[in-house]
């Protein structure tokens, strides 16, 4: 007899390669035939409603690793709560207007202006389909669940249509006015940027300190007196049309040489150095607001330059004298505003100067800078020019620099009805919990919203003009265009007549002839997906609005969780959302922000393609995602490694439990030895864990609980220890089956744990436990942690144990470097204690030996009386020795009884028992 064939080893299918690339293709294809989706959902049904709102990626390009994380984010929060008794449905959309697609089709060769406009749009509208096509296969590579086959997109007829009752609902409540403001405006696009659309960049800028001559003094300055300001922007000298001083500040009168300077006080001496001033005086002081109303002299032009007060002028930097253009600042503009100024912006759309701006028309603004400066300094107003790098606002979509610039523009109110965001904000629960302040404080903060764009790749703006120029903003247009939308699609916009578009009779008492015009420009795609929650929320049955959670980059505070909630707020008067979560950026290894140009990008596609989805979203649940993430090959490694540990433990688990029955050989929790009891109470402790890590999102305390427990207390201790009880003992044996009913509850317990995390390894596993009815794993609960009230004074018994086991684990370790021994099972271990322990020996339910897999062992004493050769540590003094006795054919223990049993003479009396009753 080979006594090698009566050992009860492991046996499972399941491999230990994952070979996830190929794999993961097989399980999705099986996903997509039996339609999982909509079996998670039926299986949901009647559960309280979890809806995490999907916010748009834009439709152009490949996935990059930030799509990644937070696609894989939302499926694992979308997934867990679908196992943790809600009803979770997942739509995902895309956002797809805008001038990235413009450009795209630009770049292809498209001749926009050989086609009509209705024609072009056509053009975007099929390039936007082509491009989510591709993002849907790559998202649904990554393994995330959802009703991708009815996702939304914002070019849909449906969702313009909603879009536009939440303009008309804005209009309604006086939200939206047409104004001359100005606004962040794109040289490069041609067209008005909202704030979340700017970016920052290093930008070479000039800096000049210029003079202003004072020619109405009023008796409080001598004519021919000049104020100095500063500025980085020389090119808007020429809409200068006053000088800004804070009413409470102290200003100073300078004389140096002939001159008279009027400065801030607290300036004078960062001025006079930056201006040389070798030699200067303060003549007198006085404070702002008694120069108010003074009169001096544009440096350029035969104009004035009045001498006005604003609160907005600082002593922080510059001369605490500002240089006031209406027409190109926001700050300049209301204060302007309040003096009766003018709105003076001599700069076209392409950013090139005026006739406005004499002796400049024609230049590019950036250009112009030098032409200005050199005129200044013809006419000797010019104090000081020099250089410096600074970080300056760009187009984020050209990434050229943008300008302030004045022009007539749609915008949404904020102001109106800030106090209700701020609310809305104050109940909204945050993830991280800094979410909030920064929120409130854009909030706060922010001026009215910009929202027309000077593009034709969007939503058009419902407006009528009459023929005097007056818009029309009614209920019933709104309605009628929103009517129009739903069934036509908002293209029809650009393929008819205003009149055509207007409510059939439709008249109007400043248009007495009948004639009609509208609106030419679209809204801020911001707009667009600020709206979605009337476009998906509300508009589908299978969801409910307010969504329960908003995920998103940290960026959307002041993009889509920005526009959101002002929407959602004007209209409803509290936000979208009743959770925000937001995550950090992606990172290469050295925390450098990935770009083609360093060579450090990692793309979803290829790790995919070399080490499986599961892989990318194993760590995605191990970093800090609310931070910046780094993200390399050798992480990934790392990952990958972690990966392999938890395979293979899953597979472990499964090869031992082939022959037992969940049902027919589960073993009570009160009939299991205490060793089993212990891990069975620490395996309670994980579920419990992990599932309030889930709750709060918190998926690097799932992947380090999982980690720690599957290295720990498994693979280092149980199912080391199992093996001398599994392999060994007979098939029915109490004991074998007590590991048995652990071991299957912990494979049960992680897999369904790591579903939402590793759902294509969950999964292939589920299709071998033989046991398990359900079609997919996906279509179960997490399971719940059991509460025994031993758990207190057994867990602190068997801390104690381990704590000795540890040190005798370290004994052996030191004897088997020094060639005392070999392999642990060839050692004889004695034991002196403290006093402590002593106690924890008072039983014959706990095999010392085999708890430390040796074949002999003795408790000596106590720790004072060890023996000089013994190896004293914290618990406890050890000594180790060969054992006595020799060496068990079929369980490798050393034993004395080897050979009593005559027909088994290589066997000892344990192994010879089994034979006899189960192979003979």
């Amino acid at each position: 007899m080979e006594y090698k064939d009566t050992l009860l080893m492991p046996k499972t299918d399941f491999p230990m390669r994952g070979n996830l690339p190929v794999k993961e293709l097989d399980i999705q294809a099986k996903w997509a035939e039996m339609d999982i989706y909509k079996k998670v959902q039926d299986r949901t049904q009647g559960r309280p409603f979890f809806v995490l709102h999907d916010g748009p990626p834009y439709a152009n390009g490949d996935l990059h690793m930030g799509h990644a994380l937070n696609k894989v984010l939302k499926d694992m929060i979308v997934r867990q709560k679908s196992m943790t008794g809600f009803h979770a449905p997942y739509v995902p959309g895309w956002d797809t207007h805008g001038l990235p697609i413009e450009q795209a089709l630009t770049n292809k060769g498209v001749k926009r202006k050989e086609m009509t406009l209705a024609e072009f749009r056509k053009l975007c509208e099929e390039y936007a389909y082509q491009q989510i096509d591709n993002q849907r296969n790559q998202f649904k590579r990554l393994g995330v669940r959802g009703d991708w086959e009815n996702p939304y997109v914002t070019l849909k007829p449906s969702f313009e249509s909603r879009q536009i009752e939440v303009f008309g609902e804005m209009a309604k409540k006086g939200y939206i006015y047409k104004g001359l403001k100005p606004v962040y405006w794109s040289p490069s696009s041609e067209s008005a940027l909202a704030e979340a659309e700017i970016e920052y960049q290093d930008k070479k800028s000039p800096s000049i300190y210029v003079s202003f001559s004072v020619t109405e003094g009023k008796g409080v300055l001598e004519e021919g007196t000049k104020f100095i300001i500063w500025t980085t922007t020389p090119w808007t000298i020429p809409a200068n049309l006053a000088i800004s001083l804070h009413p409470s500040v102290e200003y100073a009168v300078i004389q140096v040489k002939e001159n008279k300077f009027v400065v801030a006080k607290d300036l004078v001496e960062s001025v006079a150095s930056e201006l040389s001033w070798e030699e200067y005086s303060v003549e007198r002081t006085l404070v702002g607001k008694e120069m108010e109303r003074l009169v001096a002299k544009h440096p350029l032009y035969d104009r004035d330059s009045l001498i006005i007060l604003g609160e907005h002028v600082t002593t922080e930097s510059g001369t605490g004298c500002v240089h006031t253009a209406p027409g190109h600042g926001e700050e300049d503009f209301y204060v302007g505003k309040a003096y009766g100024l003018d709105v003076l912006c001599p700069v076209d759309d392409r950013g090139v100067m005026t006739a406005e701006a004499p002796g400049f028309e024609g230049l590019f603004y950036d250009n112009a800078n030098k032409a200005i400066t050199e005129a200044l300094d013809k006419v000797g107003a010019l104090e000081k020019l020099s250089f410096f790098t600074h970080s300056y606002p760009h187009d984020w979509r050209t990434k050229k620099p943008v300008i302030y610039r004045a022009t007539a523009q749609w915008f949404a109110s904020i102001e109106a009805f800030r106090d209700e965001l701020l609310q809305s904000i104050r109940n909204t629960k945050f993830t991280p919990t800094w979410g909030e302040t920064r929120l409130y404080n854009m909030i706060r903060d922010r001026g009215d919203w910009c929202i027309s764009r000077q593009r034709v790749w969007g939503v058009p703006i419902p407006v009528f003009y009459a023929e005097d120029g007056e818009p029309i903003l009614t209920e019933e247009t709104i309605s009628h265009v929103s009517k129009l939308f739903r069934e036509h699609g908002s293209n029809i916009w650009f393929q008819k007549e205003a009149k055509e578009l207007l409510p059939e009779g439709f008249t109007h008492p400043r248009s007495p002839n009948g004639i009609f015009t509208k609106e030419t420009d679209i809204m801020d795609v911001w707009f667009d997906s600020g709206s979605s929650y009337q476009g998906v929320l509300v508009e589908r049955d299978d969801l409910v609005f307010p969504a329960d959670l908003y995920l998103e980059g940290s960026d959307q505070y002041r993009g889509w969780f920005n526009s959101s909630l002002i929407t959602s707020t004007a209209v409803y008067g509290h936000a979208p959302y009743k959770g925000l979560l937001s995550h950090g950026f992606t990172l290469d290894g050295e925390g450098r922000k990935m770009s083609k140009s360093l060579g450090n990008v990692i793309v979803p596609s290829k790790v995919m393609n070399q080490l499986g989805a599961d892989i990318v979203r194993l760590w995605v649940a191990s970093v800090d995602y609310t931070a910046d993430v780094r993200v390399s090959d050798a992480i990934f490694k790392q990952v990958t490694e972690v990966y392999r540990k938890i395979r293979n433990t899953f597979r472990f688990l499964h090869g031992n439990i082939s022959d037992f029955h969940p049902v027919n050989d589960r073993v009570e929790f009160k009939n299991l030895r205490e060793v089993d009891q212990y891990v069975y109470m620490k395996l309670q402790e994980v579920i419990k864990t992990v599932r309030a890590a889930y709750e709060r999102y918190d998926f690097a305390s799932v992947y380090h609980t999982v980690n720690n427990f599957v290295s720990g207390e498994l693979s280092s201790f149980y199912l080391d220890i199992a093996k001398d009880v599994v392999y060994i003992y007979g098939q029915d044996h109490k004991d074998r089956r007590a590991m048995q009913t652990v071991m299957y509850d912990t494979l049960l317990s992680l897999l369904k744990l790591m579903t939402p995390i590793l759902p294509h390894t969950a999964d292939e596993l589920w299709s071998y436990l033989a046991h398990e009815q359900e079609e997919s794993i996906q279509l179960t609960d997490m399971p719940d942690a059991v509460v025994y009230p031993e758990y207190e004074a057994l867990a602190a018994k068997w801390n104690k144990i381990m704590d000795l086991r540890d040190d005798v684990l370290k004994a052996l370790e030191e004897a088997r470097n020094a060639k005392a021994i070999g392999k642990s099972l060839e050692a004889k271990v004695t034991l002196y204690v403290k006093d402590e322990f002593k106690p924890l020996f008072d039983t014959d339910a706990i095999d010392f030996a085999q708890l430390f897999i040796v074949s002999q062992f003795e408790l000596a004493g106590s720790q004072q009386d060890a023996t000089d050769n013994c190896l004293a540590l914290e618990n406890a003094s050890v000594l180790v020795e060969k054992a006595d006795g020799e060496k068990c054919e079929r369980c490798w223990t050393i034993s004395d009884s080897v050979g009593a049993n005559e027909k088994h003479a290589t066997l000892c009396t344990r192994c010879a028992e089994v034979v006899e009753k189960h192979y003979i």
